[in-house]
């Protein structure tokens, strides 16, 4: 699975060890290939053998040649591995599970958007270009916000989101890597995440994921909740739809992940991808169902119709993955959240609601919520007024206000009584001294994000919490208002002895 990093590291390890102990079970000799000793894929006793080399063509191939391999298993150690997928092919190896041109076929836009065009299936509008005039044309075609983004990436590496014809320049000057997309940028929609299993005929969703921020900022940074906790039962219905059909049609054998956007309703595939998700490890922890271990079937032949023991969450309890994020270790970041990953973990926390799940998650990060003293806030003219109930429940709780001049004149309209600062130095100065103990600051365009770069991270330098996306805010509020002190469970305890394999 290779190097623990930013955008691919411990959740694809967690994928690999049990795709080995599947295969072992199954009769078969693992052999597992990683360049990283620091993994638990590496252990001794995790495979048949182990080879220490890098995942490239030339020495996994040698790998293969030399172990006479009877398939080779690329969809458990992220992007990275698929690469490797036509030099694979082309030398005559068997690729277990979703084939080359399968995969091909996600990560081809061109080919990709007109396999959803065929199937009715709705995607934001984009453009191919391979210059930085031509993405300039491109987005205003299409509409800005856009994001822009190129092909084969780690954890979201070099996507931007751009807001005028300055932002799009300055994107693509520094860095083309050949055909850059253009994608039209979804604002204010909810981001779903699905991981299904598919045997090349039929799909199963196995987890249906909420994001708690909006679209636009990386599933590997962003909260998420499993089951999703506002989807209305019309939309959810038609998201496994659209998943039940895109995987066949794919023609995928094993884990496929879909991230979605729904905006007013209307559901738009953002992509799909033929291997683990980031979230596998979440998602099977949370349900009990080990999700690897049922990819690793499919991929030895069985078809989902011949019993795997497949099952949803339990409707008893509520899990949050939180990200875990590194601002405070680098002194002058940017806490601001984008579709670039920038976490470097996660953690898990389950309970019987919401809010108190949330709140334990957050704690784990190393953020935990406070529940008195005094809230600044700081956000966008288009925030403001879905600002006004983040802002009257933190009243409602005992915090006092604190905010810009045109945050807090939108708020007093309100009703509500809050204390206006001025922008700059004294907003500086009032976090740094530690007189606010959370700080709500949602930047929009690039402009406004370094505006307010200071504040955010003068919140960082005292440790305070920062919230960047008003969806996140409203979660954090929810949290501080009804989570519940409650006894510590195991996952055991909670869902069952499945979760053992899990």
């Amino acid at each position: 699975s290779g190097p623990n990093r930013i955008g691919q590291g411990i959740e694809f390890d967690y994928c690999c060890v049990h795709a080995a102990r599947s295969f072992r079970a199954l009769g078969f000799e693992a052999v597992m290939v990683n360049c990283n000793p620091e993994t638990v894929s590496t252990d001794y006793d995790t495979s048949d053998r182990l080879y220490f080399e890098p995942l490239c063509a030339e020495e996994v191939l040698a790998v293969c040649e030399r172990e006479r391999a009877d398939g080779v298993v690329i969809q458990f150690g992220g992007q990275t591995p698929l690469r490797l997928a036509r030099a694979l092919e082309a030398a005559g190896f068997r690729i277990m599970g979703t084939p080359f041109d399968a995969i091909d076929l996600a990560e081809d836009r061109e080919r990709f958007a007109g396999l959803l065009d065929r199937l009715g299936i709705r995607c934001p509008d984009w453009e191919i270009v391979s210059t930085w005039q031509e993405a300039v044309e491109a987005a205003a075609r299409i509409g800005y916000p856009v994001l822009v983004r190129p092909s084969y990436v780690l954890g979201g590496r070099a996507m931007r989101i751009c807001y005028g014809p300055d932002d799009v320049r300055e994107a693509l000057e520094r860095q083309v890597h050949g055909s850059v997309l253009v994608d039209r940028f979804v604002e204010h929609a909810v981001e779903i995440d699905v991981d299904a299993l598919c045997d090349g005929e039929t799909a199963h969703v196995a987890a249906t994921m909420q994001h708690v921020e909006e679209a636009g900022v990386h599933s590997g940074d962003s909260a998420c909740v499993l089951p999703p906790p506002s989807l209305a039962p019309a939309v959810a219905a038609e998201i496994d739809e659209i998943v039940g059909r895109l995987g066949p049609a794919l023609g995928v054998v094993g884990l496929l992940n879909v991230q979605l956007a729904v905006a007013d309703g209307e559901v738009f595939v953002l992509e799909a991808n033929p291997r683990a998700s980031r979230t596998v490890p979440f998602a099977s922890k949370a349900t009990g169902v080990n999700l690897v271990d049922a990819a690793c079937r499919l991929m030895s032949g069985m078809a989902l119709s011949e019993g795997l023991s497949l099952g949803r969450v339990p409707s008893r309890q509520v899990s949050v993955k939180a990200a875990v994020l590194p601002f405070a270790r680098f002194p002058g970041s940017d806490p601001v959240l984008g579709p670039e990953m920038r976490s470097t973990g996660e953690v898990m926390a389950s309970a019987a609601d919401l809010p108190t799940a949330f709140a334990k998650a957050e704690r784990a990060a190393g953020r935990p919520l406070p529940t008195t003293g005094t809230a600044f806030l700081s956000v966008h003219d288009e925030d403001k007024p879905a600002l006004v109930p983040v802002a009257a429940a933190l009243a409602g709780l005992g915090f006092a206000l604190v905010a810009t001049e045109g945050t807090a004149r939108t708020l007093a309209a309100a009703g509500l009584e809050v204390d206006s600062v001025d922008k700059g130095a004294a907003v500086v100065e009032l976090v740094r001294r530690r007189r606010c103990d959370l700080v709500v600051n949602t930047p929009h365009g690039s402009h406004a994000r370094a505006d307010g770069y200071l504040i955010r991270e003068a919140a960082l330098v005292a440790r305070v919490p920062c919230i960047t996306t008003l969806s996140g805010a409203a979660a954090a509020v929810h949290a501080i208002g009804n989570a519940r002190a409650e006894a510590a469970l195991s996952l055991q305890e909670r869902i069952g002895h499945q979760t053992r394999s899990a």
